[in-house]
């Protein structure tokens, strides 16, 4: 993201890692500028009035074009078990599409198991959130732009051809997205 800006993150960015601490913790702290949150941390901070958004992943181009989550099996369990690969990656597709039809029961749901501590802010998040949008987005395509950033800073050596060509397999996403028709 700092190189999309013009940054150098190698050479423009000091990054702080404390195993006795939480990004947020040393945000609110003052011993960083700038960490990546998200609910219901950043809700809370927002709420605080501490600190400013400077990227919005859901809304800011060029990020809320593409993914900006993706589900990866381990290659040998996918080839010998295809089956449960697909049935879980549907329960994951049908879950998100009932997230976004039915906000406000899916957040009931997270907070009434414990998995939110929240209802306001899982709300929130899943209102904000382009959870309809999976149909439209094309997986290539993001792996492309994501593989491309991360090359560019010299994070990756891939290229994001060979990537695509080697590491990624779409026939289960493209068989639910006809499957799942929403």
């Amino acid at each position: 993201m700092t190189a999309e800006v013009g940054l150098d993150p190698a050479r423009d960015i000091d990054w702080v890692v404390d195993p006795k601490s939480t990004p947020i913790d040393l945000f609110v702290g003052g011993k960083v500028d700038v960490f990546v949150g998200n609910p219901p941390e950043s809700l809370d901070l927002r709420a605080q009035r501490i600190g400013k958004v400077l990227v919005k992943t859901a809304v800011d181009r060029p990020w809320s074009q593409y993914f900006c989550c993706m589900l990866a099996g381990n290659r040998e369990y996918v080839r010998k078990n295809p089956v449960a690969a697909k049935r879980a990656l549907r329960a994951i597709l049908k879950a998100i599409d009932f997230c976004a039809a039915e906000p406000e029961s899916a957040t009931r749901r997270l907070v009434d198991r414990g998995f939110a501590p929240r209802y306001d802010y899982v709300l929130q998040t899943l209102r904000e959130n382009g959870y309809d949008k999976w149909r439209e987005y094309d997986a290539e395509d993001t792996t492309r732009f994501y593989a491309l950033r991360l090359r560019e800073t010299g994070f990756i050596k891939s290229t994001p051809q060979r990537i695509i060509a080697e590491g990624t397999d779409w026939r289960f996403l493209n068989e639910l997205k006809r499957e799942l028709k929403g």
